[in-house]
């Protein structure tokens, strides 16, 4: 008769300081087929995420917390914590109920996507850039907003600005609103349940920025537990991924000033962009890992009016 193997949570008993957890912790995400991505991009910086929230340690604790001993009950929690991350495969944001984009802080749960984008980067170091010399950024709107962060970081990144965000699910515009007053922008910030401009009061704008669901219906269906465990809604862009792209396309025409522009992330789909708007003279922005998934179409090239 074969052994049953031995179960390796059965020693955390013994685990007493937070390098012990961590090690460990590394050790059972090694073991576990774990998909990565939605806080961190390597086992080791979710693991100690995981563990410095699950003790309510700040992020930035120094090397020194590492030989911090552990109560009983802060044993419980990491356990339970890190159990229900890597055998239940819960994302671990939904665990925290946060997720960070870059110095910023927003609540999430499993209303929404977890925050997580080129804009980031995109937002602060290009976009302004993009106008024409001159041209003050007076009105933007975020279409598919979720949780409201790219909404966010547009109404930080332009204080002068009025930012409308859209997204047709209602359950994430609750989640939306809690961001909006955490970030003390409910006079800037209008939140609309809408069908991407469809029930948005009109308007023209200097930026339509959209991080929309872009992945293919057949791919949606085959996501790891923690994607499938986000809204369907929030990755499925119907059958070739371009079924929002299109329609934001096309309402982009009314609702862009004349030096207007629309700037989307949309993931994998650079060929089929080029493929289906190419009279639109598609162009692509360059991102930090090379990726360059972030697409900008001008007002004049939508023959906007």
């Amino acid at each position: 008769m074969t052994a049953r193997p031995a179960d390796p949570w059965a020693g955390t008993a013994r685990l007493t300081t937070l390098a012990d957890w961590l090690a460990f912790a590394e050790k059972a995400y090694a073991r576990e087929p774990v998909a990565l991505g939605q806080v961190a991009t390597n086992a080791h910086d979710e693991a100690l995420y995981l563990l410095l929230r699950a003790l309510e340690l700040p992020l930035d604790s120094d090397a020194g917390v590492l030989q911090r001993k552990l109560t009983a009950v802060e044993r419980t929690k990491a356990e339970t914590w890190l159990r229900r991350r890597l055998l239940d495969r819960v994302p671990a944001a939904y665990l925290t109920r946060e997720a960070w984009l870059g110095e910023h802080r927003f609540y999430v749960d499993e209303r929404v996507i977890i925050p997580r984008s080129y804009f980031l980067e995109i937002i602060p170091e290009q976009l302004e850039a993009l106008l024409p010399a001159g041209k003050k950024v007076r009105h933007v709107v975020d279409v598919c907003t979720g949780s409201g962060c790219l909404a966010i970081l547009l109404a930080h990144q332009f204080p002068g600005a009025k930012v409308d965000a859209c997204d047709l699910s209602a359950a994430a515009l609750e989640v939306a609103a809690i961001n909006v007053r955490d970030h003390a922008l409910t006079g800037r910030v209008r939140l609309f349940q809408s069908d991407v401009f469809d029930a948005v009061p009109p308007a023209k704008y200097d930026v339509i920025l959209s991080n929309p669901p872009y992945e293919p219906s057949a791919l949606v269906d085959t996501q790891a537990p923690e994607f499938a465990a986000e809204p369907r809604m929030a990755h499925d862009g119907g059958r070739d991924g371009l079924t929002i792209i299109r329609k934001l396309l096309r309402q982009a025409r009314a609702r862009l000033q004349p030096h207007g522009l629309v700037v989307i992330e949309v993931g994998g789909l650079h060929a089929a962009i080029e493929a289906e708007f190419a009279a639109l003279h598609p162009e692509w922005l360059p991102t930090q890992d090379g990726s360059d998934c972030v697409v900008l179409f001008r007002a004049k090239n939508l023959g906007a009016t």
